[in-house]
């Protein structure tokens, strides 16, 4: 279906819809915060005045600022009308490379974070870092996904190994045979949610959301555990095409819905019965042909109208035996989740891990208010957790559940990783 690529803005539109998006900027190097970064808001055929000037704070955020974006039925239906508006967006810092996104996709009545990793400025370097941000994947011209066989075969000795969730996925941006295309070394959740926010629209129903999420995690981590490309001689784990994988875009903007659904499940993956390896679960647009053996995203979107749950519409496309699988095998992860929540009157060792890990991630972001490690989870422990949370996206509870307990831990490695190489 052609889309009317037409861009409207608010006099034109004759609605007031809005999306809030909100910058957060680091250093590509060390993962450190960038204070004071001036970031410019464009339209997307108007690039010679802003229409939004921010600065980043001492976490590298900006304020949360409100964009028109299109009515919200647009992207509830396959139509004609774009269900988003881009919004160029331009990163300036004393000592670093300018960048400049093309663009940020605003949904309405939904947050999306713009992630912006600058480099350090050297000289011989381009000015300005361009970053070109393509169609979402239900609305853009793609090859289709040729359907391949579930499970794969697996190298002798390696048919029982354990399944490993990893610290990172090397994310080739082209075709396999494109030898010229760059790979990228992305941390797993963060591919996830990228290509989620790529692939669908954040306005979906929350179990059509997490139905997605949970084949795109699926199929990701099979491509990690069979070592396909690999195999094959190549130097990269997956791709950033739709006719070989999914839809990955370097540098956009992730939606805050889907980033936190990701954080939830993304130790989990698609098992079918007596199969070890997780299950090679695909997926098509599903509007205009019958893709046999994968999930239709607009099919499933429509089932979860219908008030279908996750794992209902996961049977719906996959068959009744599929089921969801866990692992505690989660690489970069010194000590696993406790299973309970820590709050306010925990005690245990758990909690001494959590405040020695704030208090190094501290170090780069001193927004986190500093605690004694003496393992009492008290009020400082649960404001250290609530900074934590609203820093880098989580809901703020001051609790720290499963999703928190890795997001710090998987911080706390990354930048002592960082630091010391």
């Amino acid at each position: 279906m052609p889309f009317n690529k037409k861009i409207l803005y608010p006099a034109q539109l004759g609605v007031r819809n809005y999306g809030i998006l909100q910058v957060q900027v680091v250093d590509l190097t060390t993962s450190y915060p960038i204070e004071g970064a001036l970031i410019q808001i464009y339209q997307k055929d108007n690039l010679t005045m802003a229409i939004e000037t921010l600065t980043t704070d001492i976490s590298g955020k900006t304020i949360e600022i409100e964009l028109v974006s299109p009515p919200l039925e647009y992207s509830l239906e396959p139509t004609r009308d774009m269900p988003y508006l881009e919004y160029p967006v331009m990163v300036l810092a004393e000592g670093y490379q300018t960048v400049r996104i093309d663009s940020a996709q605003i949904l309405p009545f939904v947050k999306s974070i713009q992630p912006v990793k600058m480099t350090p400025f050297r000289a011989g370097m381009d000015s300005m870092q361009v970053i070109p941000i393509d169609d979402n994947y239900l609305i853009g011209t793609y090859t289709p996904k040729v359907y391949e066989a579930e499970i794969k075969p697996m190298p002798p000795g390696q048919e029982d190994k354990a399944v490993v969730i990893p610290e990172f996925i090397t994310v080739h941006d082209a075709i396999p045979s494109n030898i010229t295309a760059l790979n990228y070394r992305v941390e797993y959740p963060s591919f996830i949610k990228n290509v989620v926010s790529s692939t669908l629209f954040a306005t979906w129903p929350l179990e059509t959301i997490y139905a997605s999420i949970l084949s795109i995690l699926s199929f990701s981590l099979n491509r990690v555990y069979t070592n396909w490309y690999p195999r094959q001689g190549y130097s990269f784990d997956i791709t950033s095409t739709v006719a070989f994988d999914h839809k990955w875009l370097y540098g956009r903007n992730i939606y805050t819905n889907i980033s936190m659904a990701v954080d939830d499940i993304f130790n989990n993956y698609l098992s079918r019965p007596d199969i070890l390896q997780p299950i090679l679960t695909q997926l098509c647009k599903g509007e205009l042909a019958i893709c046999p053996r994968m999930l239709s995203l607009w099919e499933a979107k429509f089932l979860g109208d219908e008030g279908y749950t996750a794992t209902h519409i996961l049977h719906e496309f996959y068959g009744n035996d599929l089921y969801i699988n866990s692992t505690d095998n989660i690489e970069g992860i010194e000590v696993n989740w406790p299973g309970t929540n820590l709050t306010i009157g925990s005690s245990k060792d758990a909690v001494t891990i959590i405040q020695n890990q704030l208090n190094a991630i501290a170090i780069a972001y001193p927004a986190i208010p500093k605690t004694m490690a003496d393992g009492l989870y008290d009020q400082g422990t649960e404001a250290a957790v609530s900074k934590f949370q609203e820093i880098f996206n989580l809901p703020i509870t001051g609790i720290t559940d499963k999703a928190a307990w890795y997001k710090i831990g998987f911080v706390n490695a990354r930048l002592a990783r960082e630091k010391t190489e």
